[in-house]
């Protein structure tokens, strides 16, 4: 038995990395989908791919997650294909690569718009319907640089930060109504996430980090996130040994803090 057969799975950020790995998983077991990216071709790509995993439906929407503006009417339309969204995925992000002072405060907006607001304006979107419609589950990727200060990366930590409060938030309070909140939580996984970064005046960083190279697989991301959305848990941490970190955060957050001061952040 398919674990999502009949149920309708959306994803930010799908064309590559995580989401896109996910998007392969979630059409082998048989979910609907609703591809969300910046690059069209790309998700045109993804989409023929998940149909031949399985997927019995697959609608793309090409749009760019910084234009706050429209972004309610988009996850109208995507709600309208299906009637409904059993799962909303949000996993697009962008990171960066520039000191506090370095950092801009363009910059700053930028990545807090794709990081945090846009998770937060689809949720507010979604969550009448998802009530109306007897409950649903959001999935959020956050970071370990969630968990704590991170060098180089201000704005993309202090993104990831405000999801845990948000959806933490959301899911205490609808819970009894059948809402789930998953907490994707990843370290170092092999993706372009630090290609794409943003460097000193919004230039892309443009290389892979070594961290980001020698991280697992977006298919064993993957595989471990849609086992954990399935089962509804309320967090999930994905990665290596650099996960160690967040426990040590968590009993020992003196002891983090001076670690995280000698960590290569690249």
């Amino acid at each position: 038995m398919k674990k999502f057969k009949d149920k309708v799975v959306c994803i930010t950020g799908s064309s590559s990395g995580i989401g896109e790995a996910t998007a392969y998983r979630f059409a082998e077991e048989g979910a609907k989908l609703l591809l969300i990216a910046l690059e069209e071709d790309k998700l045109l790509e993804v989409k023929q791919k998940c149909l031949q995993l399985g997927a019995p439906a697959v609608e793309t929407f090409p749009y760019n997650l910084a234009d706050l503006e429209n972004l309610p009417a988009l996850m109208e339309q995507a709600w309208n294909r299906f009637g409904h969204i059993d799962v909303m995925y949000n996993n697009a992000g962008i990171s960066q690569r520039t000191t506090v002072a370095d950092t801009e405060m363009t910059m700053i907006h930028k990545i807090m718009d794709i990081d945090y607001f846009a998770p937060v304006i689809i949720a507010k979107t979604l969550l009448p319907k998802m009530l109306g419609n007897g409950g649903g589950q959001f999935a959020v990727t956050t970071s370990i640089a969630g968990c704590f200060g991170f060098p180089l990366r201000c704005a993309y930590s202090s993104a990831k930060h405000a999801l845990y409060g948000f959806f933490e938030s959301l899911h205490a309070e609808y819970y009894a109504q059948n809402v789930r909140v998953t907490i994707v939580c990843p370290g170092r996984v092999r993706t372009n996430i630090s290609f794409y970064a943003l460097d000193k005046g919004g230039k892309q960083h443009g290389k892979m980090d070594a961290g980001q190279a020698n991280g697992i697989t977006p298919e064993k991301a993957a595989d471990k996130i849609v086992k954990a959305i399935y089962r509804r848990k309320r967090e999930v941490l994905v990665g290596s040994t650099e996960l160690l970190m967040a426990y040590i955060k968590r009993f020992f957050p003196g002891f983090c803090a001076r670690l995280a001061r000698k960590v290569s952040s690249m």
